[in-house]
């Protein structure tokens, strides 16, 4: 019993131990998640003046959008949008809600007929919208429950109808908002005579420029409280985001020229017949080489990275390493193995023949429905359109004339010109078009299918005929072997081990590695030469992760990399050391302008010129717009002082961009009033409508309270 009691005495210590071990657990990765304390929920993406995004929400349409893309954006990318375009329509729905702008049923109603008057589905037997066709149609989408129904080119279910009409009345509800704002907007004559006066009333000067290069950057000092005093007067040159510095050296997965011998080797080889055991007929086959070869296309498609081409091709239709070599070629002559892009090539020439570069052809299209360019009221099938085209292919072979079969075709473009087209080989043609007319003799005529439909194309004319040949080219991919594969692995692996004792950049330069800095922000994701690395990005702005640290990446389609993080930079104004590139040039330029002024004595432009080696110099015919000076380039300051003293006044110095300037006003040029500013005005207020949507939707996200969450939800 004793032992017994031991044993649960001992066992409620292990649970014990066991249940603080699983709450430190806990408690740890609370503190880890400062969200679990803040309150911030990891299914909201942002919160835009106390609206949610959700997470999941967000994730659906960022989705859809990359759907709709085709995949020609990174998922950061795609975020950003739908971000962006959920931002503005949160900001914009709260300002329609303050002033409770809303869309009726008339005139949502009025809105759909703007839309969708044109859609004969909509329309009576005149060709006249009818509310009740529009209303049927919503009503049997609601009955279909999610199935779809044609409407044009498309086809559309209830779900997606009122979306589509939600879009349409927040876009409507958008201009009535701008409009309003336009309609505030206006120029005053005040602001109309300014607008006039700067380009009519001129100035002419006289003026002398002691330059900033006349003292030597040597004897201007620029201490660090300098710096950090100019960084307080001009805070927002220097405000920054939160952001973090690596450093990183490249691994790359690159074919050695072992790997590279070996393929050119392969291609070679293929050339000649092999023996092949057959385990089926107990037997040695012989398996022709590309000499031998009786089918050429099954041979290049089976032994190559790139299917055969079957087509004549000029020479500039052939790689460039190699169309010079291969045009000069005989049929069955090789050239290779040569290196194009990232394939070894070895090509063959099969055939030679003159082929035109520029044909005249002309063609009737039968086009069906779903075609290229097709319209809504096209509605025969693939099957009718080519029985169509057959038909008018039959009665042109029986002896009807192909002009006056015109008019069935649904190109009426080149029928404005007798059906007839005139192209180059290298024109953007359908490319079934273009191989027909070309690969083919004047005078032949045929149905051909394209995108676009059926076209019955006869040939009319094929001039400046050339040489082009039919190549046959095995493509063997440029990749590493596992061999090096390995010891590019190795390698990496190796300096990661090095490190961990060791100086990062001193390790590099022992290896030949370059040593690549990049400074990140937390949605950033790109890094240069190796695209989209968000992974990278995430581990540098982790909690968990240290200055000094480092880790290696594996980069799709490249390598590796091993990254180390250098500094952590928190939002605020930037150090004094990183400020001190745009800093220091200013700060010398004001304490050279203080030396400058304080050696200015004289009170005319003629005897400041004299005393500090300069030449007087004149501009004529200033205008308080233009803020180019004549031979000393853009001055604002010392224009905008010209028009503040009187003809015949002479300035105090005027620190400018490139100098210390002091002018005399030689004369001033009033321009006379007009007695109508209304073309002014006019002008005025078109300039500032165009601009006033952009600039109020800025002032609107600048007021708007926004809290980003992205970089912690779903980045």
């Amino acid at each position: 019993m004793a032992v017994l009691n031991k044993i649960r005495q001992r066992s409620l210590i292990l649970i014990l131990v066991i249940a603080l071990a699983l709450f430190s657990f806990v408690i740890g990765d609370l503190f880890k998640n400062s969200t679990a304390f803040s309150g911030e929920s990891q299914d909201v993406v942002a919160t835009i003046n106390g609206k949610d995004i959700n997470r999941l929400d967000f994730q659906q349409k960022v989705k859809n959008y990359q759907d709709r893309a085709g995949g020609r954006q990174t998922s950061t990318q795609a975020m950003n949008v739908v971000y962006n375009q959920e931002l503005r329509k949160i900001i914009l729905e709260s300002e329609f809600e303050a002033l409770g702008l809303s869309v009726e049923k008339d005139e949502m109603r009025d809105l759909l007929k703007t839309s969708f008057s044109s859609y004969p589905e909509f329309q009576d037997a005149n060709g006249n919208f009818d509310v009740n066709r529009l209303n049927a149609f919503i009503a049997n989408l609601k009955d279909l429950n999610g199935e779809t129904a044609p409407l044009g080119n498309f086809v559309v279910n209830y779900d997606s109808w009122t979306n589509n009409e939600q879009t349409i009345a927040a876009n409507a509800i958008q201009q009535t908002y701008y409009n309003m704002i336009k309609a505030g907007v206006s120029a005053t004559i005040s602001e109309a005579e300014d607008e006039y006066f700067g380009d009519a009333k001129t100035v002419d000067i006289r003026y002398v420029q002691v330059p900033y290069t006349s003292i030597a950057d040597s004897l201007v000092q620029v201490s660090k409280s300098d710096i950090s005093s100019y960084m307080k007067k001009n805070e927002e040159k220097f405000k920054v985001d939160e952001t973090r510095e690596i450093v990183y050296v490249e691994f790359k997965e690159e074919a050695s020229k072992a790997d590279e011998d070996k393929i050119k080797a392969g291609l070679l080889a293929l050339k000649n017949n092999r023996a092949e055991w057959n385990e089926s007929s107990k037997s040695t086959d012989t398996i022709l080489g590309f000499d031998s070869t009786t089918n050429i296309e099954d041979f290049i498609n089976i032994n190559s990275d790139i299917n055969y081409n079957d087509s004549f091709l000029r020479a500039a239709q052939l790689p460039a390493v190699a169309k010079d070599t291969l045009m000069n070629l005989n049929v069955n002559d090789y050239f290779g193995p040569y290196k194009d892009g990232e394939y070894f090539k070895l090509s063959k020439v099969i055939a030679i023949k003159q082929l035109p570069d520029t044909v005249n052809v002309r063609h009737i299209l039968v086009p069906f429905a779903g075609a290229s360019n097709a319209g809504p009221d096209v509605t025969r099938t693939v099957d009718e359109a080519k029985k169509m085209a057959d038909s008018i292919l039959a009665k042109i072979k029986s002896g009807t004339k192909f002009m006056d079969l015109l008019e069935l075709s649904s190109d009426k473009v080149s029928n404005e010109n007798d059906g007839e087209l005139e192209f180059a080989y290298n024109a953007g043609m359908a490319p079934e078009f273009k191989a027909y007319s070309f690969d083919n003799k004047t005078g032949d005529i045929d149905v051909v299918g394209t995108s676009f439909g059926f076209h019955i194309i006869e040939i009319l004319e094929q001039k400046s005929f050339n040489k082009a040949i039919k190549v046959a080219t095995l493509a063997d991919k440029i990749e590493p072997s596992e061999e090096t594969l390995n010891e590019v692995f190795n390698k990496m692996s190796k300096f990661e081990i090095a490190i961990k004792e060791g100086d990062f950049n001193a390790l590099a330069a022992e290896r030949e590695l370059t040593v690549k800095p990049i400074t990140f922000k937390e949605l950033d994701e790109n890094i240069p030469g190796l695209g989209s690395q968000r992974e990278v990005v995430r581990w540098a702005f982790d909690e968990d992760t240290d200055t000094g640290e480092y880790k290696n990446f594996s980069i799709s389609g490249f390598g590796f990399i091993v990254a180390k993080l250098v500094e952590k930079r928190p939002e605020g104004l930037m150090s004094v050391e990183n400020a001190s590139i745009t800093a220091i040039p200013e700060i010398r330029k004001e304490k050279k302008a203080e030396m400058i002024r304080s050696k200015i004595t004289a009170t005319t432009v003629d005897d400041i010129a004299k005393n500090n080696g300069q030449s007087p110099r004149t501009a004529a015919a200033l205008t308080i717009k233009n803020t180019t000076l004549s031979g000393a380039g853009v001055e604002p300051k010392v224009v905008g002082a010209a028009f503040g003293l009187a003809q015949g006044a002479t300035s105090k110095p005027i620190d400018g961009e490139k100098g210390v300037y002091v002018i005399e006003v030689t004369k001033v040029n009033e321009a006379t009033k007009l007695d109508n500013y209304a073309a002014i005005i006019n002008r005025l207020n078109s300039q500032r409508k165009n601009i006033v949507q952009g600039k109020v939707y800025q002032a609107l996200e600048k007021a708007a309270d926004i809290e980003d969450n992205r970089a912690k939800t779903v980045y």
